[in-house]
């Protein structure tokens, strides 16, 4: 992260290497950007520039969409229309874009149903309405919908009758007169109850005579004397609540369902299963309140866009939708010492990664400088921070040259800094390494190749910190940022020095509209959105000019010493609109000093811009070099 050190080796490297006709073909590089993000329901799968390479994608899985990232439109979707449920369980696979694909399954199942979820209630159902007996005994597959077809089953039985499971009356059978009169002569063997009670008439030797009279009460049963079974039930199995308030229990599915659709949020039970209800499908939560239900996604997504912290869940709660996303914070220490770092952290509040500087390239033959500390990793643990060591190349481009031709060097170092990661149990490293010479891009690429490979092996998340260049010249520098951006994990822009120490006139160090473009050229290379953090400047540079307006020098003024600079000074303020910025002058001893200015509201423009571009995060350089205050507007921002 060393300030302004890339930008003037860089460019005097390239100068001297690479011909200028190769500049023209930069030029042309195609604008990767994604735009398009597939989901499956409300995890994210991959990003494209191209919508018909999203819809192409997010067809090879169910319950996808494709979302327009920076409106977060849906464009498309293979969201099921219709559920099958046996009872009230379902399975993922029985989910179906037509009713008669939903039915055909449904068909294959008992006491089952099919939801239309852009509906209430059910599309179709096969509970059956009437039951074949023979005698006592009956079996699930003697179950029908109609009648005809329970009859047809019941002639294939001797002494068999038909339930109707509407109203539970007996209503056919292929027993014949004279033996209805003899069984209803012979003793008692059947017995009819209300709850727990019967009466001394209640007894009967045939059991349709028996049925009969238990259809005259409510809620009976009949119970066969000599086993002590139950053979025969009067009771009301259905059911309906309203929410969790009971209304009424019926015989009959039908009239429950007609009584259930008067009330909003009703469902039928059966015998403790939900098979029926009429909620909107589509459930809109604001956190844990639900603010809004729906029929349909479209409805609900224009209705929860409306909200922050919201998502869209279906009954079973499954999340669809949310826009629950935060930013991540890092922080660069720049520091090794214990005290300093914990000072440093203790300084912020939403801090979510602290990156301290650990580890170094100690020579070309790849040695690892090793300056971490366990007790401090364990202690920013311990208070809930993510520890990602930087580990920089002394931002020496000769060294790095040497290194980078030596494979075994490159092992060695590898090894080394891994194996020491994984020692202090980290979960991740950041790689700092700037300065390099243009030649070396492919040999650098290799480099973190193998790193990446190696930590990737050992669980540990790799990230990388790259500068912000131009599209035009990219090509040209040691950084192929499309290709590290594939490798690793997160790529941090150093969207900072855009005037540094040995630049030749006056200006910002991160001019806002610069920053903003410096995001859209890392889209442009095709790296994801969620592996991007922009770093952001704690820090400015002050310009000093003679009287004729000639550059005379400029010096470093860390943000939290602004304040005070201002204070001493009688100063002016004007907004510059080509840095979106104030800038600020004063005079002393013949000379004018003057800086852009970076505050709290620079720094949350920045915070704005992150979201704006749905990136992973931002990351400061660096810490120590802010105030308390300003990680209160960041936690309220982030």
């Amino acid at each position: 992260m060393k300030i302004g050190k890339w930008m003037l080796a860089g460019t005097l490297l390239l100068a001297m290497t690479v011909p200028h006709a190769v500049h023209a073909a930069g030029a042309t590089t195609p604008d990767k950007t994604t735009k398009y993000r597939v989901y499956q329901y409300n995890h994210v799968l991959m990003e494209f520039a191209s919508y018909n390479q999203a819809e192409a994608f997010a067809k090879g899985f169910t319950n996808s969409h494709v979302e327009e990232i920076g409106s977060r439109k849906w464009l498309w979707n293979n969201f099921p229309r219709y559920q099958v449920y046996q009872l009230d369980a379902t399975l993922p696979e029985w989910q179906f874009t037509t009713l008669d694909a939903a039915i055909a399954e449904a068909k294959k199942w008992t006491n089952a149903s099919v939801r239309d979820l852009q509906s209430t209630g059910w599309a179709w159902n096969n509970y059956p309405r009437y039951q074949v007996y023979q005698n006592e005994i009956t079996l699930d597959s003697w179950k029908f919908l109609t009648l005809n077809e329970a009859i047809a089953e019941a002639k294939k039985w001797g002494s068999a009758h038909i339930i109707n499971l509407d109203n539970n009356q007996w209503v056919w059978d292929n027993i014949a007169s004279d033996v209805k009169q003899l069984l209803s002569s012979g003793e008692p063997a059947y017995k009819v109850y209300q709850g727990t009670f019967s009466a001394d008439n209640w007894k009967f030797a045939s059991l349709e005579d028996a049925i009969k009279e238990s259809l005259k009460w409510g809620n009976s049963t009949v119970v066969n004397t000599t086993t002590n079974q139950t053979v025969y039930s009067n009771l009301k199995t259905y059911k309906v609540f309203q929410n969790d308030s009971f209304l009424q229990d019926f015989t009959s599915l039908d009239e429950a369902i007609a009584y259930a659709t008067q009330w909003g949020h009703s469902a039928i039970f059966k015998e403790g299963h939900k098979i029926w209800n009429n909620f909107a499908s589509y459930q809109v939560l604001q956190n844990t309140a639900l603010i809004g239900e729906f029929k349909t996604i479209p409805e609900a997504l224009n209705y929860s866009v409306q909200y922050s912290n919201a998502s869209i869940q279906t009954l079973d709660r499954t999340l669809l939708w949310d826009n629950f996303k935060k930013l991540q914070v890092w922080g660069w220490n720049g520091q090794s010492g214990a005290d300093t770092i914990k000072a440093q952290v203790n300084n912020t509040i939403g801090l979510d990664v602290d990156s301290p500087s650990y580890f170094e390239l100690a020579d070309a033959g790849g040695g690892l400088k090793d300056n971490s500390n366990a007790d401090t990793v364990k202690w920013l643990q311990k208070n809930g921070y993510t520890v990602y060591p930087l580990v920089n190349n002394q931002f020496n481009s000769t060294l790095t040259s040497q290194f980078l031709a030596d494979s075994a060097a490159q092992d060695k170092f590898i090894t080394a800094l891994v194996d020491r990661s994984v020692q202090l149990g980290v979960p991740g490293i950041n790689v700092d390494f700037e300065s390099l010479a243009g030649s070396d891009r492919n040999a650098f690429t290799a480099f973190m190749t193998k790193l990446t490979a190696y930590a990737h092996l050992h669980g540990l998340v790799v990230s990388i910190d790259l500068p912000r260049g131009s599209v035009k010249w990219n090509h040209l520098s040691a950084f192929d940022h499309e290709k590290l951006g594939s490798l690793v994990d997160y790529v941090a822009i150093m969207a900072y020095d855009q005037f540094y120490k040995g630049s030749t006139s006056a200006g910002s160090v991160s001019g806002l509209p610069w920053t903003d473009g410096g995001i859209q050229e890392f889209l442009s290379y095709g790296i994801p959105r969620d592996k991007i953090i922009l770093g952001i400047p704690y820090y400015v540079r002050e310009w000093k000019l003679d009287a004729a307006g000639a550059l005379q020098g400029n010096r470093t003024v860390l943000m939290k010493d602004i304040p005070a600079l201002m204070a001493s000074k009688t100063t002016t303020k004007t907004w510059d609109k080509t840095f979106e910025q104030y800038k600020i002058e004063y005079k002393e001893n013949g000379f004018t000093y003057v800086f852009w200015l970076e505050d709290e509201a620079t720094v949350k423009a920045r915070l704005d811009m992150a979201k704006k571009y749905d990136i992973a995060g931002v990351a400061a350089w660096r810490l120590g070099y802010d105030q308390a205050d300003l990680w209160k507007m960041i936690l309220q921002n982030k």
